[in-house]
């Protein structure tokens, strides 16, 4: 329990694909299951097609939710032409929270990836008192970035962001 976030820090999840289902979401059922692992509660899990702005409009009606403190993307952050979640998402960052995708190229890099980490547009900020993880789309990568760098550093994140309550 974190003080000033009641029993469990809320997510919310959203997976971003043409072509999954809830049924065949690998990435988005791994952050799930890490998050419930952690303590974490999942307030709202949605997938949504490849589409700039009913991936900006999910995010943004998400900031608006006070029974979210953190929201979670996976997909699309690659470098193809329907890869648009962080164009979807980025206006939505009040501040950006750089070291998160640098960390994550680099373990990415230094794990398995090679020089093809280069390509990975993972990245996060925060809005408000929330902050927005913008996650590739392989459960590999969503395995990495929560265990490695998103719940370890989640509580702190938003102690920092509420602090001034």
């Amino acid at each position: 329990m974190h003080e000033g976030f009641g029993p469990a820090i809320r997510l919310a999840v959203l997976t971003v694909s043409d072509t999954r289902t809830k049924e065949t979401d690998k990435s988005g059922q791994r952050i799930l299951e890490l998050a419930a692992g952690a303590g974490l509660g999942i307030a709202e899990y949605t997938l949504c097609t490849d589409d700039a702005e009913a991936i900006h409009s999910i995010v943004a009606g998400w900031l608006l939710k006070p029974g979210i403190d953190a929201i979670l993307t996976t997909g699309g952050t690659g470098i193809a032409r329907r890869d648009v979640t962080l164009e979807a998402v980025r206006p939505l960052f009040e501040k950006e929270i750089d070291g998160f995708g640098e960390l994550f190229r680099y373990l990415s890099f230094a794990e398995d990836i090679g020089t093809k980490a280069v390509l990975s547009r993972a990245a996060a900020g925060t809005s408000g008192e929330k902050a927005i993880f913008v996650l590739p789309g392989s459960t590999g990568a969503v395995t990495l970035g929560m265990n490695r760098i998103i719940l370890p550093e989640i509580r702190h994140i938003l102690h920092e962001l509420t602090k001034h309550r």
